[in-house]
């Protein structure tokens, strides 16, 4: 899809004609690729990502044992001590209340995408060529962009 009108009209600071025309640039007679821009619109937005982590002493802040054997209870570690609710409760694993996260999230995470240079450009350029397609920017709900 390209830019259906090769001249353009000029017009001045207070939105009047000029009565002059010019040849619209190149670049808005370009292939419009709208699948490229999305990917590289998504992974720009991406870089601007920051880094969140569980902290890895979370759920682990206990002085739980196991009871161990014999004691027809499950061997997941419980928390010592008397004279509350909490003591006696399983503690450490994903399954318990209170306990850590199995495989909690680390900032050493691939937060950032690296993108190709000439990708970015054809992007660049995919999205000028349509800024120039009267039918797309309308169909965006840009109304007051052509008056």
């Amino acid at each position: 899809m390209a830019a259906s009108r090769p001249l353009v009209t000029v017009y001045d600071e207070k939105g009047q004609s000029t009565g002059k025309s010019v040849v619209l640039p190149a670049v808005f007679r370009a292939p419009i690729r709208t699948d490229i821009v999305n990917f590289v619109h998504d992974q720009m937005r991406r870089n601007k990502r920051q880094a969140h982590a569980v902290s890895d002493k979370a759920g682990e802040q206990t002085s739980a044992q196991s009871w161990g054997t014999g004691r027809a209870v499950a061997r997941i570690p419980r928390v010592r001590g008397g004279g509350t609710h909490r003591s006696g409760q399983g503690a450490f694993g994903n399954m318990c209340r209170g306990g850590r996260m199995y495989a909690p999230l680390k900032v050493w995470r691939k937060w950032h995408r690296k993108i190709n240079l000439k990708q970015r450009r054809y992007a660049l350029v995919s999205a000028i060529a349509a800024s120039g397609v009267p039918s797309l920017v309308l169909a965006k709900g840009l109304f007051n962009y052509f008056y």
